[in-house]
């Protein structure tokens, strides 16, 4: 995921890159293949680090004589002073053999360590050192296509608002979250003028930035205020790109003092537990069988270095065995909604709804794509602004 903060390498870091590199060889028959997780948040987060927590689990599950270890709060305010190359030295020490970065923002420790570490397999989870060239042999970036969830997400609240007004919990602002949150718009766009049959005018859509992606009292907006500034102006629908779920404890709230509101979470697949009259569903991420994949290819001698952007298994979206991104519906969604996403969610798969089919315009009047083209992969992953038709900030000021 894309997580920008700058870390600073001290002075110990810049002596482990002097010393000479020590080769981790195979492992013996009778011994673990040992392989590391690099977790951004806590790893019982039920966010984005709880889930690939559980994509380690799901790997010692599949591949007998795996054993996972992990380091979590992996981020500036948690640990100050403590670089990803220290955290991978630590790992390479206990035996590991494969490590995975989860967060973005871990991008030029996990290269740093990937060049030091030679005969251990890096993947980072998010970024694009593949696609620039800066990545060497033995660095990997894998991600999933969250856009599709997230268009099933926006379908889902434009389909339950009832005041037409959608808010939107946006982490920090990168080529990532611009994508999603604006996927979000998209399907929600698709859903009030192609199912509801409304105007495109009555709907209104707000992203609104909080400056990472959980909150850190005196760095970050407070998620919680902006939820309620949301509910209290007249949106009754909010998602969210965070790694934890204020947007379901406020609607939670607001549903106790009599008012109809609903939220959807994000990255894992349980966040709905314990919000079940408000939470409308999640989109999430499901990454034990990318996991899988390219440890045994490891195991196997066949790894190579490469860029992969996985997406949903559109026969199961929520197959645990193949589906690298899904969305799971929520208790309080309606019947009506339930069946609509349904044939939402196979026209997507069929490719007979294309919601990257131009003409899509630019928050600025400028086309990001033009009409009767549809876009690329990459095309996607560099999406420059937001769209028109959102209102929110499309770069950090």
């Amino acid at each position: 995921m894309c997580k920008k903060i700058v870390w600073t390498a001290g002075i110990f870091c810049f002596i482990l890159s002097l010393l000479p590199v020590t080769a981790v060889h195979a492992a013996d028959a009778d011994k673990p293949y040992i392989f590391g997780l690099l977790l951004v948040g806590p790893y019982n987060d039920r966010g984005y680090s709880q889930a690939h927590y559980d994509g380690g689990k799901y790997v010692e599950k599949m591949i007998p004589g795996s054993k996972m270890i992990y380091i979590d709060k992996v981020n500036p305010t948690d640990r100050p002073g403590v670089t990803i190359p220290q955290l991978a030295d630590d790992m390479a020490e206990k035996g590991a053999k494969f490590i995975i970065a989860n967060s973005d923002d871990m991008k030029d420790g996990i290269r740093e360590a990937a060049v030091m570490h030679p005969d251990i397999h890096f993947v980072h989870c998010s970024g694009d050192d593949v696609l620039t060239g800066k990545a060497p042999k033995n660095l990997s970036n894998l991600f999933g296509k969250m856009e599709y969830a997230k268009m099933m997400a926006g379908f889902t609240a434009a389909m339950t608002t009832k005041t037409g007004k959608i808010g939107y919990l946006g982490p920090l602002i990168n080529e990532e979250t611009r994508r999603l949150v604006a996927c979000f718009y998209l399907g929600a766009k698709y859903a009030w003028e192609n199912v509801l049959k409304k105007k495109p005018e009555d709907l209104k859509f707000q992203v609104t930035w909080i400056g990472f992606w959980f909150n850190i009292p005196g760095v970050t907006a407070d998620p919680t205020q902006v939820a309620q500034n949301f509910f209290n102006t007249g949106y009754d629908v909010i998602g969210s790109g965070l790694d934890t779920t204020e947007n379901l404890t406020v609607a939670k709230q607001k549903r106790q003092e009599g008012k109809s509101v609903w939220a959807i979470p994000y990255d894992y697949e349980g966040a709905c537990e314990g919000a079940g009259d408000v939470c409308l569903g999640v989109p999430y991420f499901n990454w034990g069988p990318g996991y899988v994949q390219m440890i045994k290819a490891s195991m196997a001698g066949n790894w190579k270095s490469e860029w992969r952007w996985l997406g949903p298994d559109w026969k199961d979206i929520n197959n645990h065995d193949s589906s690298t991104v899904g969305f799971v519906k929520g208790p309080a969604m309606s019947p009506e909604t339930q069946k609509a996403l349904d044939a939402f969610v196979n026209d997507l798969g069929a490719g007979k709804v294309n919601l990257f089919k131009g003409p899509l315009y630019y928050q600025d009047g400028s086309v990001f794509v033009k009409e009767s083209e549809t876009a690329a992969d990459k095309q996607i992953w560099y999406m420059g602004q937001l769209l028109k038709g959102m209102d929110g900030q499309s770069s950090a000021k």
